[in-house]
């Protein structure tokens, strides 16, 4: 019996890609596969990405798994490089970088390489976390122009903070700070992310940059991928294991946290945290069995999860799948019941779930 199993429907994949283009039907898209693509499996995920016109990752190990993968298109290193060392590798592999201090624009000058190499110009507009001060702008742009190591042409990079919140006026102010800041330069502009591209039309630019949407999940406050008319690409799947009758006041699981307040039966379901199942999930978190919601009850263990189902006149019977989150259950909700988003949920699922990567 195949217990845990994250199933990854490539259709609906390619439906979000789709959709992303929709919302900006001007911009290139540059998919973001950082995080083994948010959980979902880095090499399989690029290869069904065929209409994206770049990708992008965090670290230079990511991409080079790509490229060992076979993918051709361009890759964006979002956190740049670290070592001046770094830098053969990235022309040999037509990596592209972000530059975002000082070491890295000094490194580049300072290189000797046989040819040069995209970057983007990355400027801190709010985020505060990598990027240029708007005041530095003018002499890095000049720098990165004149250098021989950099191709002429020099894309500008924004992040925002607070874009999945409509109702926070950061991201407007954002905006305007980098059109402001490189004061139209003719230059392809990458500002926005996933929740930039559903809720703040005005910030698309040359690029934009799907993540967290491409899997089907909301990147908003308080909305699931459906409210945008995304499609859930992982369903995390397991297997009732044991069905098990406790009577009125006894304790279930670890701690003996949860007591029955009547004789009810349990499910017991074979999944945990050492699957990447948040252990807070709290009590009432939803699961489908055979397609109807029943709650956690008791701890979640390493291994397995305990689900009150009553008196059972559902018939759920030992073998019955059982859907942790999904397409009938958007992970956007479980994440809430475990005080956590999404994003978490998705890259931790553990190596010891297998994959079935469907469609």
């Amino acid at each position: 019996m195949r217990l845990v199993a994250a199933e990854i429907d490539l259709e609906a994949l390619s439906f979000n890609l789709s959709r992303t283009k929709a919302f900006a039907p001007q911009s290139k898209i540059m998919a973001v596969l950082k995080a083994n693509a948010y959980g979902h499996g880095l090499v399989k995920i690029a290869q069904h990405l065929a209409e994206a016109d770049a990708f992008a990752v965090a670290r230079i190990d990511e991409a080079l798994a790509l490229r060992a993968g076979g993918l051709t298109k361009p890759i964006v290193l979002l956190e740049g490089f670290f070592h001046e060392a770094d830098l053969p590798i990235l022309l040999a592999n037509n990596f592209q970088t972000i530059i975002h201090d000082e070491t890295q624009l000094t490194a580049l000058e300072t290189a000797n390489l046989d040819a040069p190499i995209a970057t983007w110009l990355k400027v801190d507009t709010g985020m505060h976390r990598l990027g240029i001060e708007p005041s530095q702008f003018e002499s890095f742009y000049r720098r990165l122009k004149a250098c021989a190591n950099a191709k002429p042409n020099v894309n500008l990079m924004t992040h925002f903070a607070c874009a999945d919140d409509l109702a926070n006026d950061k991201t407007t102010k954002q905006i305007d700070a980098f059109l402001h800041t490189i004061n139209s330069q003719h230059e392809a502009l990458c500002l926005a992310n996933s929740a930039g591209i559903i809720g703040w039309p005005s910030s698309h630019g040359d690029w934009v940059r799907p993540g967290l949407m491409l899997y089907g999940v909301s990147p908003m406050v308080g909305q699931i991928g459906s409210d945008h008319g995304l499609k859930a690409v992982m369903r995390l799947t397991t297997k009732v294991i044991a069905i098990r009758k406790v009577a009125k006041g006894e304790g279930v699981g670890y701690g003996s946290r949860w007591q029955a307040k009547e004789t009810t039966y349990l499910a017991v379901i074979a999944v945990g945290y050492g699957d990447g199942y948040p252990r807070h999930a709290k009590e009432g978190t939803p699961v489908m069995i055979a397609g109807k919601r029943f709650g956690i009850v008791g701890s979640v263990s390493m291994d397995m999860i305990t689900v009150d189902i009553g008196d059972n006149t559902n018939n759920v019977k030992i073998g019955d799948a059982v859907e942790m989150w999904g397409p009938n259950l958007p992970v956007e909700e479980i994440a809430e019941s475990a005080g956590t988003i999404p994003y978490e949920l998705l890259c931790n699922v553990t190596p010891r779930v297998s994959y079935e990567y469907l469609g």
